[in-house]
């Protein structure tokens, strides 16, 4: 039986991400930074299939030392980890030069730093083994940038470089790597304001993508898909 980590897993794409693996008979090492929402979470995963195993972590991802902990106890709780999806993110409408002072760090150490940091702790063991599939939420402003968001946009573009070095450096082991780029996704990050569900991507199509290429045989690999609305938005 695989093992995936799921980082930010109780909310929008990384719940249906969530949802689906679970429904594939993989076991889950899954976090979250509040505990009541996790601890529903993993019954309810449970309760879609209880042969699985699941691992809960109460993590705040935009701290080094939380995110290594959890890789450490996921690995001790499960093994091996062969897939790793890194959904975590932040978005902030907001220009550069109109940003916090905290906001490049901020969003640097929740958009970036995390799959940078699972990479070095996992990457070595997936050579090792020779197996092993990373996903990367990245998104439409990591290949055209948001002026109104500009932060976000800069580091959805280091994401999606991250996505191609790790490609580069794990595909002579045949170790997958594939970055999804999604449009507008009906997430938490809409909360507040008024959109049309019917116009944008919703988690579950992200989550049918990542299953699907997952599915795929030994010797093929997805570089990149990108998602979007049907308006193009």
């Amino acid at each position: 039986m695989k093992n995936a980590l799921i980082t930010a897993a109780t909310k929008g794409m990384g719940r249906a991400i969530a949802i689906a693996f679970a429904k594939e008979g993989v076991n889950l090492a899954i976090c979250a930074r509040t505990g009541d929402h996790l601890a529903a979470f993993k019954n309810e995963l449970s309760a879609i299939n209880p042969a699985i195993k699941i691992f809960a972590s109460v993590t705040d991802c935009s701290i080094k030392q939380q995110v290594l902990a959890f890789a450490g106890a996921a690995e001790q709780e499960l093994g091996f980890i062969s897939i790793i999806v890194n959904n975590v993110g932040m978005y902030q409408y907001s220009s550069i030069l109109d940003d916090d002072d905290d906001a490049f760090e901020k969003q640097v150490n929740t958009n970036l730093a995390p799959a940078y940091l699972l990479y070095r702790y996992f990457g070595k063991n997936m050579i090792t083994a020779r197996e092993g599939h990373l996903f990367t939420i990245c998104s439409v402003a990591s290949l055209n940038p948001i002026a109104e968001a500009g932060t976000y946009s800069v580091t959805k573009y280091a994401a999606l470089g991250l996505s191609k070095v790790m490609r580069l450096e794990m595909q002579p082991y045949g170790v997958k790597v594939t970055a999804i780029i999604p449009g507008s996704t009906l997430t938490n990050s809409w909360e507040g304001m008024t959109v049309d569900k019917d116009k944008m991507v919703l988690p579950e199509d992200i989550a049918s993508a990542i299953i699907n290429v997952y599915r795929m045989s030994a010797g093929a690999n997805v570089d990149e898909i990108v998602i979007k609305p049907i308006t193009g938005q």
